[in-house]
């Protein structure tokens, strides 16, 4: 098999022709003239930035021996970090192996692009041990914040930074997409506090918060450093986390820790295709098991890729060989799924018996909640079949939305205030609707709220069982104001008779008649006079 030459700069894209024949000259005589590195240990003779297949084939590398942590304790350039938060998660790290077994092995993935993009903006190596902290290098992570990805970007920094996401796509979670958004985030950073202990609190806290912080600090004469600023306790455990993973790739031997070899070459290669392709359909093409090729490629958001997006996919050297050569000799469809657009809000069940499809497919596919319903100029994505044909169009691929609403006739928007120990199960029991219609209407993911919490309810004008229940939540406060009322009235009321019956008991009046026969007489007083006499004794 011909040997291709090792690429030193970016991934190569693959210009993948589904009906294209390979042909052509070998690849090095084929490859254009490399751009040269500032920063490499690659040789410059052996990059080549482009493979046409239309005049080339993908073949096997021959890559150096080098591991890339090597190359990574080479590119350290940060100052280390020294407190008792560095020592204690050095530890901690240090004493679970399995953590950090796991960790690793899903990083060999991805060091290798990481470090090329480092070195090629001068960058320190250090960052490219980031997602360890971020996502323990898990490109399918979610926050509770809703940051998403390897880098975990929330929706409106992943704007910020040109990260394309839409119903088809995620490149939140996009491994080459991601980490140039993250690194130009991070130099952004930089260069705004010319130091990167500054700019990773920054990356986690934010950049307004850190400026803020040093700004406090300055006023009261005090440093502005990073170890001397009142910050969360996130943010205060973020750099040390990082320090303490940095201590234990600098020197393994000495924590106990045992770090697999990952090869200094590209594990993967980029390919494209202009042809829409199955995700399950391209991982078997590619040799690959399906979890494999979603870890590689976790942006793709539906079951089908879309090739008039001119997609980048991700695929290990030897199976972009078996990828090619498969795609082009298969027979038969590549894609079984295509998109609708619903020129009028539509409920998922009349969709599927205009298409002749299945309803269920439709829901689980698209992630529609039951009872709720498409609205006008949603797009679906749906099996294909006699009545539904064709690869999905690039302006839908680039703008198409999906949006749903409660599916519910006749309805009206209510917001309620969630009472003291409710839940979301109980709230949608008294006010006749589901727990999963609440949840979707407030887009809540637990059974929890808490007293006081706006509650958005679709509620069914006609609904016996709803209109009870907005009147008993309305009633409710006056209810409470008047018992409340009533009972400071009756306290108050218990309160003077009490004040009574012991001004009664201390007002004595003695005669010398009485007091010479050992008796006292007791005259009553009333409430405002024994008030007066109790003052009066003060």
């Amino acid at each position: 098999m011909r040997i291709m030459q090792y690429l030193a700069g970016l991934t190569v894209a693959l210009l993948l022709s589904a009906c294209a024949t390979s042909t052509t000259e070998p690849a090095r005589e084929a490859a254009r003239p490399a751009t040269t590195r500032p920063v490499s240990n690659i040789p410059p003779d052996l990059a080549t930035p482009l493979v046409d297949l239309d005049r080339e084939q993908v073949s096997n590398l021959n890559a150096p021996a080098s591991n890339i942590w090597s190359r990574i304790r080479r590119g350290f350039a940060m100052p280390d970090l020294e407190s008792d938060l560095v020592e204690d998660r050095t530890q901690w790290y240090a004493k679970r192996p399995d953590y950090m077994e796991r960790m690793v092995g899903r990083s060999s993935r991805y060091l290798y692009h990481i470090v090329e993009e480092l070195e090629r903006r001068n960058m320190p190596t250090e960052l490219a041990l980031l997602p360890f902290i971020e996502s323990a290098f898990n490109p399918q992570a979610v926050s509770s914040a809703k940051a998403a990805g390897m880098w975990q970007f929330i929706p409106s920094t992943g704007k910020s930074f040109n990260l394309q996401q839409n119903m088809f796509r995620d490149e939140r979670r996009d491994v080459l997409a991601s980490t140039g958004a993250a690194l130009d985030y991070l130099s952004k950073l930089y260069g705004m506090f010319g130091d990167w202990q500054l700019a990773l609190a920054a990356y986690n806290w934010g950049e307004g918060s850190v400026a803020r912080a040093i700004a406090r600090n300055e006023s009261r004469g005090l440093p502005g450093d990073y170890l001397s600023l009142n910050m969360p306790n996130e943010t205060r455990y973020y750099v040390p986390k990082l320090q303490a993973v940095k201590n234990i790739i600098a020197n393994p031997e000495r924590y106990g820790v045992v770090l697999p070899d990952i090869p200094d070459h590209p594990y993967f290669v980029t390919v494209t295709t202009s042809r829409d392709i199955d995700v399950a359909l391209a991982a078997k093409l590619a040799g690959l098991p399906l979890e494999e090729f979603k870890a590689l490629n976790p942006s793709f958001n539906h079951p089908v890729i879309i090739g008039a997006s001119r997609p980048q996919i991700l695929l290990p050297y030897d199976n972009a060989e078996t990828f090619q050569y498969n795609l082009n000799t298969f027979r038969g469809g590549l894609s079984s799924w295509t998109a609708v657009t619903v020129n009028s809000r539509e409920r998922v069940e009349a969709l599927a018996a205009r298409l002749n499809l299945d309803a269920e497919t439709i829901r689980e596919i698209n992630r529609i909640p039951r009872g709720m319903r498409l609205k006008a100029g949603s797009t679906v994505v749906v099996p294909k079949s006699d009545r539904t044909q064709g690869d999905i169009s690039a302006t839908i691929a680039e703008s198409g939305t999906m949006a749903v609403e409660p599916d519910v006739p006749d309805a009206r928007r209510v917001v309620v205030k969630a009472r003291k120990r409710d839940t979301v199960a109980g709230l949608a029991k008294r006010y006749g609707v589901t727990a999963g219609q609440v949840r979707q209407w407030n887009k809540l993911s637990g059974n929890r709220l808490d007293a006081g919490e706006s509650v958005v309810l679709m509620l069914p004008v006609r609904s016996a069982v709803a209109r009870r229940a907005v009147e008993a939540d309305r009633d409710e406060p006056v209810a409470r104001g008047k018992a409340r009322t009533t009972a400071k009235a009756e306290a108050r009321s218990r309160s003077g008779k009490a004040v009574e019956k012991r001004s009664a008991r201390r007002e004595v009046v003695a005669t010398p008649h009485n007091a010479r026969a050992g008796k006292v007489a007791v005259k009553k007083a009333s409430p405002v006079k024994a008030s007066a006499s109790k003052t009066s004794r003060r």
